[in-house]
């Protein structure tokens, strides 16, 4: 799905909902990784008190952000690691290429990392003619199909065997047959000569542990120990947040990160690295690197609406909860992190809510995403909060603030209110059939393009409730004096809150 070119969630999102396999794929895989984090978490017991448990580890790292950092960073160049921070993006971008300058490098293999994708890194190695090679299966798909992930965890979402097929065939020049099997064992035979070949390895960071200054890699591919370990050089791209005081923290997350993200106990690999490889270790890269990134991520700190923002351990729950983005998929956000956490993510990482605004509405504001966060990030809230500060800042439309208008009206005057329910059931009749409103008119399409909208009752509930007294009055006169006396007693009690015998 191209949508390069668009410029709005509802262009992009257009696009998605007439995708009919891209709906059924984002459905299907989303349904089945929010189930089995139900199973996990269950079969975990307690699963609330884990929340809770990395919530405060979560909180108290970011309150206390500049301490861990300094901490970790003392750590890690005790234990022979180059580390680097980088402000923006493009200073990250600088400091990566300034090392595979140095290095001479021609290819460079990495293991998954979303702040590699955040920074542009792949288009900016290529410009410079080094090869930039993606070793997770997700994101080597994506990469030869010239996209960005549609999932923090699953890149490729969005595609079927035959698409990877068509791909794959391109790649190695014969046609390759849609089976699972032939397909994952062409990727394993090409990706293995490129770690053999490879100059630099590049991997991301799931959590840095200050106390140690190491770094931790969750992987089920196993493709991260091998960009870890083979390259002589290698690279880790970090966001400043990616911080956890001790190893007995990393327990925790270890715990809530694979069971939120895909329903599995353990992750199949776990890695703790801890500095370059020693005379007396088999393996590892000869010179390591840490780059730390900040791009945005301080301008959240001390802002008591955004800051648990940087609680995030990017274990993708949250899209898979979210109504929206299991009907539209990721590429409809038009960034790197999409669902609810990339609606937050992007304009408070860029600052800019002129530019994404957008976003922030691509939401229902159910609460699933906070309800299927392992650390209990409050996204639907700072989605408000980024609403208001859209209009604040004047960027709704003159139309929309003419409708809050109306609207502030006639719900401010119970008369007005009346009336307009009266006069909206009369004017909705030739919109109506069979009870629900499909027509795709005006504002109405936004609306009924994809869904039906419910039409208002023909008798209201005030106007319901008024018939009903009336009834109920009616059956009193009929009664016989005293049973009526003692009805009319225990109604006049009840609406001054006191109590009746008998």
């Amino acid at each position: 799905m191209n949508t390069a070119k668009l410029t709005s969630v509802k262009d992009r999102a257009k696009v998605a909902l007439n995708d009919q396999f891209l709906r059924n794929a984002v459905r299907f895989t989303t349904e089945k990784l929010r189930s089995g984090r139900k199973t996990a978490s269950q079969d975990q017991g307690n699963w609330e008190e884990w929340r809770e448990r990395g919530r405060q580890i979560r909180l108290h790292t970011i309150a206390h952000l500049d301490y861990y950092l300094a901490q970790f960073i003392e750590n890690a160049r005790a234990q022979g690691t180059h580390v680097h921070f980088a402000s923006t993006s493009e200073e990250a971008v600088e400091i990566a290429m300034k090392i595979a300058e140095a290095k001479q490098a021609k290819s460079v293999v990495k293991s998954k990392s979303m702040v590699s994708e955040e920074v542009h890194l792949n288009q900016a190695l290529e410009s410079a003619g080094i090869e930039a090679v993606e070793t997770d299966l997700g994101e080597y798909i994506i990469q030869l199909a010239g996209e960005t992930p549609s999932h923090i965890i699953i890149p490729a979402i969005h595609k079927n065997k035959q698409q990877v097929a068509d791909l794959f065939s391109k790649e190695a020049g014969e046609q390759l047959p849609a089976d699972t099997t032939i397909l994952a064992g062409f990727a394993r035979a090409k990706l293995r000569e490129k770690f053999l070949e490879a100059d630099i390895g590049m991997t991301g960071c799931n959590f840095a542990i200050a106390e140690t200054g190491s770094i931790t890699l969750f992987s089920n591919e196993g493709n991260a120990r091998m960009v870890s370990t083979v390259p002589k050089t290698q690279i880790t791209m970090m966001g400043m947040e990616r911080i956890i005081p001790t190893l007995e923290d990393l327990e925790v997350m270890a715990t809530l990160l694979p069971r939120s993200a895909t329903g599995q106990k353990l992750t199949v690999y776990m890695s703790i690295i801890t500095g370059p490889r020693r005379t007396q270790d088999s393996d590892g890269p000869e010179e390591m690197h840490i780059i730390i990134l900040d791009n945005g991520r301080s301008l959240q700190l001390g802002d008591p609406e955004f800051q648990e923002l940087l609680n995030c351990i990017r274990c993708g729950a949250c899209l898979n909860a979210c109504p929206v983005y299991r009907h539209i998929g990721g590429h409809s956000y038009g960034k790197v992190y999409s669902g609810p956490i990339g609606a937050v993510l992007t304009p408070a990482l860029n600052g800019n809510v002129a530019e994404w605004d957008d976003i922030a509405n691509a939401s229902t504001l159910c609460g699933a995403c906070w309800e299927a966060c392992p650390v209990k990030i409050p996204l639907h809230d700072m989605l408000v909060y980024l609403r208001r500060k859209k209009a604040d800042q004047g960027y709704t439309s003159a139309s929309e603030r003419a409708a809050f208008k109306g609207f502030r009206y006639v719900m401010s005057n119970h008369k007005r209110y009346r009336l307009s329910m009266k006069m909206g059931a009369i004017g909705q009749t030739p919109l109506v059939s069979n009870g629900i409103i499909s027509a795709k008119v005006g504002p109405l399409k936004g609306w009924t393009s994809h869904r039906y909208a419910p039409s208002l009752a023909k008798q209201s509930f005030r106007d319901s409730w008024r018939a009903l007294d009336l009834d109920v009055q009616s059956e009193l006169r009929e009664m016989d004096p005293d049973i009526q006396a003692k009805m009319n007693q225990i109604v006049e009690s009840r609406r001054k809150g006191g109590k009746t015998n008998g």
